[in-house]
């Protein structure tokens, strides 16, 4: 799951995403209005935490921009103003929750959780390869019928390794799609994540490696 946060409380919006990192969402934040509207663009985001008083563009227009522009995010506005006709004015916007500050962490998650279970499901909600099934809605995997035990990060690689079959992902892909724009490019968390995916996924192996490419799920034993 990727959200994104639109917080300009420096302090806030860090402390949001370290805390939905540690919940397994991959979180990327904007500081300003213009800059999430740049995010957006580049993007897909299953939910968008909204400030509403933003510096740049006004968090009311960013959240109209979401609703018209046809994005598929869900918006939980976050913000101070938590009056019930604040309430109001911000769903008539177009966003999809409302929680006003001071909130409880763990109701924020809650609500996070629920949006994203509400998104407009994706054409393919089951992918299938090498005697692999991966279900997206439901999170689950299979490989010849037993089930895999996955974290949501290796779950997140094996799903972007599966839309993408038959063709290769580099480990910038990887990185870009299954993690978010806090992780170190420079780090050696592909192949040790894609190593223990495919030894939970069992023999024989069934993602490949293609030297100076990247990885595959493949059908025939991989290249090592």
């Amino acid at each position: 799951m990727r959200i994104l946060v639109v917080e300009d409380s420096r302090a806030l919006a860090d402390g949001i995403a370290e805390g939905l990192r540690d919940q397994g969402m991959a979180v990327d934040i904007a500081y300003d209005g213009r800059e999430a509207a740049a995010k957006l663009d580049l993007n897909p985001y299953q939910v968008v935490v909204l400030d509403r008083d933003l510096p740049g563009l006004h968090g009311d227009t960013l959240c109209r921009m979401i609703a018209d522009g046809g994005q598929p995010a869900m918006v939980l506005m976050l913000t101070a103003a938590g009056a019930p006709g604040d309430r109001v004015s911000g769903l008539s916007l177009g966003a999809d929750d409302y929680l006003p500050k001071p909130f409880h962490f763990p109701e924020l998650v809650l609500r996070i959780r629920a949006l994203a279970r509400r998104q407009p499901a994706p054409r393919s909600r089951t992918y299938r390869a090498a005697g692999i099934e991966l279900d997206t809605l439901r999170h689950t995997a299979t490989r010849d019928g037993r089930p895999l035990n996955l974290s949501a990060r290796e779950f997140a690689v094996l799903e972007a390794l599966m839309r993408a079959h038959p063709a290769v992902l580099s480990a910038e892909d990887l990185l870009e799609q299954a993690w978010d724009e806090h992780a170190d490019p420079f780090s050696n968390v592909v192949p040790v994540t894609v190593g223990r995916l495919r030894r939970k996924l069992g023999e024989p192996p069934v993602i490949g490696t293609v030297p100076g490419v990247g990885y595959r799920v493949t059908d025939g034993y991989p290249t090592a």
